[in-house]
Parts: structure tokens; sequence; C-alpha cells
């Protein structure tokens, strides 16, 4: 007969335990994750700021949405961990459900953009229309945000465990789909560019690119899918409580802070003062 394995040591068994119970751990965590995605949001406004000022005569591309929805979202999430304390005491309780989610859904927003533009690429190159892939992005927006402030009027009308179960695997499948998504267009997208026929300029730096970014976004969606299946079966997982910096440090540092940061490095160019039609949104090149 097999020994049975030696139990851990008090000290590491008991370790999680003690730092998501001691305040200075939990501020400490918190404040990491403040300072972080301020960094990045931070680092999009300057890029904002820089494609304004190299090409203030294009307006709003995608690229300046993007790089403006990733400082709108980080700055949010810096606010909440910076405040993190207060926002657990607003009341009703519902508000605090509002003021936690509403980041989820714009990083939603912000990063299906991506998609849009790839989406729109493959439909130029097969001389297909583009404007239904537009309205079809703002009506799949706006139909989300509709489930999702319907979903909150429910938590605040009857705020039982089935409810907030309800609203985060809404989440959950939100995340899924979105995954699907960059797998679809950033795949297809990925192969299109890999058997063009003719060597552009700037062809394989698109390429891995495109790869890249598309495997980073759909690796987050899908860990966030998981996460949110998760946390929606088990209440000692729980991401929107005080009590668990530990686990909210790991989960948004995976899913928001090292994705975020990564795919803004590799869309750090921006465009040069060149003619309009050379002039490539997202990309920057």
């Amino acid at each position: 007969m097999a020994a049975a394995p030696a139990p851990l040591p008090a000290a590491v068994a008991g370790w999680w335990e003690r730092v998501n119970g001691s305040p200075a751990w939990q501020d400490g965590i918190f404040g990491a994750l403040a300072v972080l995605y301020g960094i990045i949001a931070a680092a999009s406004f300057i890029q904002v700021a820089r494609i304004q000022r190299r090409v203030p005569e294009y307006g709003w591309t995608i690229q300046k949405v993007f790089q403006f929805l990733n400082f709108v979202v980080n700055t949010a999430r810096c606010s909440i961990f910076a405040f993190r304390r207060l926002v657990q005491q607003v009341n009703p309780p519902i508000f605090q459900h509002v003021i936690l989610d509403l980041p989820g859904l714009a990083f939603f927003t912000t990063y299906a953009m991506l998609a849009l533009f790839w989406a729109e690429i493959l439909y130029q190159a097969r001389g297909l229309m583009t404007d239904r892939l537009r309205s079809g992005f703002y009506t799949i927006n706006g139909v989300v945000y509709v489930l999702q402030g319907f979903l909150w009027l429910c938590l605040w009308w009857n705020p039982n465990h089935s409810m907030l179960v309800i609203s985060k695997l809404f989440i959950a499948g939100l995340s899924f789909f979105t995954a699907l998504g960059f797998l679809l267009y950033g795949g297809r997208l990925f192969l299109m560019l890999k058997y063009f026929p003719l060597e552009s300029k700037g062809r394989q730096q698109k390429l891995r690119e495109v790869g890249r970014v598309a495997s980073i976004c759909f690796c987050c969606f899908l860990a966030r899918c998981i996460m949110m299946c998760f946390t929606a079966f088990n209440k000692e997982a729980d991401l929107d409580v005080l009590y668990h910096p530990v686990l909210n440090f790991f989960y948004y540092l995976l899913v928001e802070i090292l994705p975020s940061s990564l795919v803004l490095y590799i869309l750090r160019r921006i465009p040069a003062k060149l003619q309009l039609s050379q002039y490539h949104p997202i990309s920057g090149s």
C-alpha cells in the first residue's frame, strides 16, 4: 500500500487565508492593481495624443477610438481598485454590481473593435460591402448593454443567488463568443495574409501582428469565460468582494492587464505623415 502524501505545513496551508484576511495585504494588492491599470491608461492616453498630433486631419479613426476606449476602461478599473473600500460601501448593492460590471462591458466593446476591423478587411478583400458589419457591431453592442441592464434591474428587484449566477453566466457567454470572434476573423485574416500570392511591404509584420493579437485576445476572453463560470458556482471564488485580493490580482492580471499591455505594445506604431490612401487604422503602418 502506498503511503499517504504528507500534509502541507501549517504555515503554507494557512498562507492564503492570512493574506486574504490581512487589511495590509488587501490594500497592497488592490493598490498594485490600481497602479498597473493607471500605467496602461496613461500609455493609451499618450498614444491618442501622439496620433492626434501626427495626423489630426484623419479624425476619429478606429485606431484612435481603440486607444481612447482603452484609456477609459483602464482609468475606470484604476479608480475602482484605488477606492475599493468605498465601492464596497455603496448602497444599494445593485450599484456595486453596476460599477464593477461596466468596465468589463467596455473592455468587450473595445476589443470587439479589433474583430470588426479584421472582418472589414476580409470583406473588402472579397469585394463585399462592409456597411452591414458596422451596423451589426452597433446592434450587438446595444443588445449586450440592454440585456445587462435588464439583469441589473432583476438583481435590484430580486437580489437572490440565482440571479447573481445568471448575471455571471451572461458575462461568461459574452466572453466565449468574443473569443470565437477572434478565432474566426483573426484566424481567417491570418491565413489570407499567409497565403497571399504577392510579397508586399510589411506583409510579414502584419502576419505576425494579426497572429499574436488574435492569440492573445482569444486566450484572454476564453480564460475570462472559464473563470466566470467557476465563480458563478463557487462562492469561495467570488471576485466582487474585498476579501479575495489574491484571486482578484491573478484574475485581472491574466484577463485584462497582461493582454492589454501586450496588445498595446504590438499595436504601438502610429501612422506616418503619408497620403490618406496609405494610412491603415489600428496597425498604424
